[in-house]
C-alpha cells in the first residue's frame, strides 16, 4: 500500500460562508414562512468552495432542511438555479437531494433541498464508504445512460467540448501559449509535457456519449447517511459523455488514500488511453488553477486543487511508468 497523502484543510473545512443572521431580516423571515415553522438553528456547511449561504435550518417543530442562497447578482444564484432544476427531474434511482421549493426575496434566489442525515466522506477514505459512494454512482449513471427529454431541455454540453475549450492547458504549454505554472514546476510535467499534451488531445475522442455524468464528482459533494448510504450532491454542472471521467474524477482522492484505484475503477470498463488522458487533462485544470493567485471564494481552494492536480499526476506516472 502505498503512503496516504492528505491535504492541508480537511475538505470538510473549506468553505467561508455567511452566517444565518448575516441574510437580510426580510429574506430569513421570508424563508421561515414558506418552512412553515420559525427557525432556531442555523448549521452552516463546512464544506465547498463558495461564499454563498448554504446550511441546514432546523425548525421549532423539529424539521431539518437544506438551504442556500445567493445575491441575484452573483452567478451562484444562476448556479442553485439550475441545481434546482436539474435535481427535480432526476430519475428517483438517483440517490440526490431533491429540491422543496425555490424563492426570490430581497434581492437573493434560495433553494431549499431535503437535507441528508449524514457526514461528508473524510480523507482517507474508508473502505465501505467509499464503496457506497462507488455504488451510488453506478446506479445513477445507469439510469443517466438516457436522458429524459425534460433533462435535456435543459442544456447540457458535451464532454468532448469542454475537454478542448476548459481543460487542454498542456497543449497550450506544448504549443508556448501558456506558460507552465509554477504550481507544476517541480513535478514530472516538464519532462513529459509532450506527452502530457498528446493524451490530453487524444481523450475528446474517447470521453464522448450521450450518457449524463455528475460532471463534478469530487468527495466534497459526497454524504454519506446514517445507514452508510451515498448521496450524491450539487448537481450544477452536468454533461453530456463517458460516466467513467467522472469516476476517475473522484478516485484521484481514493488514490491519495493509498487505496488501489485502478482496481476501483476496473468495473467501469473505461479505455486505458482514456483514462491516462482524464488524468493529464484534470492535472493540467488543476494545476493551472492552483497557480492563478488568492480565490475570491475559499482561501483554501487553491491548496486544493493543488493537491488534486499533483495526486492526478502521481496516478498517471504510475500508470505510465514514468
Amino acid at each position: 500500500m502505498r503512503p496516504i497523502s492528505l491535504p492541508e484543510v480537511s475538505y470538510a473545512a473549506t468553505a467561508v460562508r455567511p452566517d444565518w443572521s448575516d441574510l437580510p431580516e426580510a429574506l430569513r423571515e421570508a424563508i421561515a414562512v414558506r418552512i412553515g415553522a420559525p427557525i432556531v438553528r442555523a448549521q452552516s456547511a463546512g464544506g465547498g468552495f463558495t461564499r454563498a449561504f448554504a446550511a441546514i435550518l432546523t425548525t421549532s417543530e423539529g424539521l431539518r432542511v437544506f438551504v442556500k442562497a445567493a445575491p441575484l447578482t452573483d452567478p451562484t444564484s444562476e448556479w442553485y438555479a439550475r441545481e434546482a432544476a436539474l435535481t427535480s427531474a432526476l430519475p428517483d434511482s438517483v440517490r440526490a437531494p431533491r429540491p422543496r421549493w425555490t424563492l426570490v426575496d430581497s434581492g437573493f434566489f434560495a433553494l431549499c433541498l431535503d437535507a441528508v442525515d449524514g457526514h461528508m466522506p473524510s480523507l482517507p477514505w474508508s473502505p465501505a464508504e467509499l464503496d457506497a459512494t462507488l455504488s451510488a454512482w453506478s446506479t445513477a449513471a445507469e439510469a443517466l445512460q438516457d436522458p429524459s427529454p425534460e433533462l435535456l431541455a435543459i442544456g447540457m454540453p458535451a464532454l468532448p467540448d469542454i475537454l478542448r475549450h476548459e481543460m487542454s492547458w498542456w497543449s497550450r504549454m506544448a504549443a508556448a501559449h501558456q506558460p507552465m505554472p509554477t504550481t507544476a514546476q517541480n513535478t514530472l510535467a516538464p519532462v513529459r509535457l509532450r506527452e502530457l499534451a498528446a493524451l490530453e488531445e487524444a481523450l475528446p475522442d474517447v470521453a464522448g456519449g450521450t450518457r449524463m455524468m455528475h460532471g463534478d464528482l469530487r468527495l466534497d459533494n459526497v454524504m454519506i447517511d446514517r445507514s452508510g448510504r451515498a448521496w450524491l450532491c450539487d448537481w450544477t454542472w452536468p454533461c453530456l459523455g463517458a460516466p467513467w471521467f467522472d469516476t476517475v474524477t473522484l478516485l484521484v482522492t481514493a488514490y491519495a488514500s493509498g487505496l488501489d484505484a485502478d482496481a476501483l475503477l476496473d468495473p467501469w470498463n473505461a479505455p486505458a488511453e482514456g483514462v491516462d488522458g482524464a488524468l493529464a487533462a484534470l492535472a493540467g485544470y488543476w494545476l493551472v488553477r492552483a497557480a492563478a493567485g488568492p480565490s475570491s471564494a475559499s482561501p483554501h481552494g487553491r491548496q486544493h486543487q493543488r493537491f488534486s492536480g499533483e495526486q492526478a499526476l502521481r496516478w498517471l506516472a504510475e500508470r505510465r511508468g514514468w
